[in-house]
């Protein structure tokens, strides 16, 4: 029975996953007509990214403090209600205020989701199937921002832009309503040494602090860092990239690039869980590993792709390569968050997630755009450019980061079963809520 709802929590969270990730694209895939009936500037409608990470960074703190004091099936429920009705409201929206208001609420209540629902999720999964189960989880949000794309374009073809975030918001009320009803695990109920202390036993301001005194949080932590901004840069320039080079449509720039991405996210993210839990059969350093191998191919292609030659269009080389690389960009997905939680005590683990979400989003993708679209302005506008200086240098550099992690991982998960262990001998259990 354990197992079983184990499997309908993970697939709850997947759902919810989605959702929160449609939620978000769905803006992207409205923007032109949004645009025009409001009137609106490309900065302010560029503003609405850079605004929804720095507002979910930010926000990040206060909900992974209260999931590591608070009932995790409840701060997820917020959240989820949280981002629901800002969506549903963003299509009230009569002026660039009332939008912008809205598109930040929901980076609020996107913020509250994921350190505590990585935390709760950490609690029905072992160690040895943490990869393959993030991974699973990860793939919720490719499909979610494919879902976005498309079918927020659609709906807002068919019925105008305001029915999308309507269409959009309504069943995130539903999952809401399910996430409440979950079972609340016994935080480290499955560690080797059993659940341990009170729910709020662990949690404060130092202790969240002090998580960066751990070697491979720390290297995981910089080395996404690094990763976050090559990727928010790429995703964020690669259409006009297709338009400039090879003199493609937009709208036909827009769905290969959606499609690529996408394709290529959810392989490398399945992909990764798979291949890190088997390689931990073998090798304690196993997830940070398959990150590893990924950056530094990674690196390759990516230089291979934004050079491809133009006189044979974007088809028999741009397309498969970046493909490719995309592939190997989002292997870190799924060993990188499991990786993370198993160096962490189980008191601790949504804030864990909260000090990577705050620190890759504030200092690696919030600004990513603007960076490189700087940067080729100093070089005559030349795009291209920006993107290879930029994008291998950091990959490698993320796999150097990563790489520091290896000679701790072992000592770092081995160190947090033993103090949780200590834990355990000293306090009572709890019953699940």
């Amino acid at each position: 029975m354990a197992k079983g709802y184990a499997r309908y929590v993970l697939l709850l969270m997947v759902g919810i996953n989605l959702l929160n990730y449609l939620d978000r694209y769905v803006a992207a895939a409205v923007a032109p007509q949004v645009q025009d009936e409001l009137h609106l500037t490309n900065s302010e409608v560029g503003l609405f990214g850079t605004a929804f990470l720095l507002v979910y960074a930010i926000a990040a703190i206060p909900f992974g403090y209260w999931g590591d004091r608070g009932v995790r099936k409840t701060v997820i429920g917020v959240g989820v209600t949280i981002w629901s009705i800002a969506t549903v409201l963003t299509g009230f929206a009569r002026n660039y205020a009332q939008l912008f208001l809205s598109r930040a609420v929901v980076g609020i209540g996107e913020a509250s989701y994921y350190p505590a629902g990585t935390s709760l999720m950490s609690d029905w999964f072992p160690k040895e199937q943490r990869a393959r189960v993030m991974s699973l989880w990860g793939a919720g949000s490719t499909i979610g921002i494919a879902l976005g794309y498309a079918g927020g374009g659609y709906i807002a073809d068919a019925l105008g832009w305001r029915a999308a975030f309507f269409i959009a918001g309504i069943p995130g009320l539903l999952l809401a309503f399910l996430a409440f009803q979950m079972r609340e695990p016994l935080r480290g109920a499955v560690e080797k040494a059993g659940p341990a202390v009170a729910r709020t036993a662990e949690a404060s301001f130092r202790k969240f602090l002090d998580l960066l005194k751990i070697p491979t949080l720390r290297a995981t932590i910089i080395s996404q860092t690094l990763l976050f901004f090559v990727l928010a840069s790429n995703a964020f320039w690669l259409p006009t990239v297709l338009q400039r080079r090879f003199e493609m449509s937009s709208t036909r720039a827009g769905l290969l690039s959606g499609a690529v991405i996408v394709v290529g996210g959810l392989i490398g993210t399945l992909a990764g869980g798979w291949l890190a839990d088997r390689r931990a059969l073998k090798s304690p350093g196993a997830h940070l590993e398959t990150g590893i191998v990924g950056f530094l191919a990674g690196a390759v292609l990516i230089a291979i792709a934004i050079v491809s030659p133009l006189n044979v269009g974007p088809i028999p080389v741009f397309v498969p390569v970046f493909l490719v690389t995309v592939v190997c960009l989002y292997l870190y997905s799924g060993p990188f968050t499991a990786v993370a939680q198993n160096v962490v005590s189980p008191g601790l683990r949504a804030s864990a997630v909260t000090l990577l979400l705050f620190i890759a989003h504030v200092f690696g993708d919030s600004h990513a755009p603007f960076d490189i679209g700087y940067l080729s302005d100093r070089f005559g506008g030349n795009l291209t450019l920006a993107l290879l200086i930029t994008s291998p240098t950091l990959l490698v550099l993320a796999a150097v980061a990563a790489a520091t992690g290896l000679r701790t991982v072992k000592i770092d998960t081995d160190k947090m079963e033993q103090e949780w262990a200590a834990k355990g001998a000293a306090a009572p259990e709890l019953a699940p809520v």
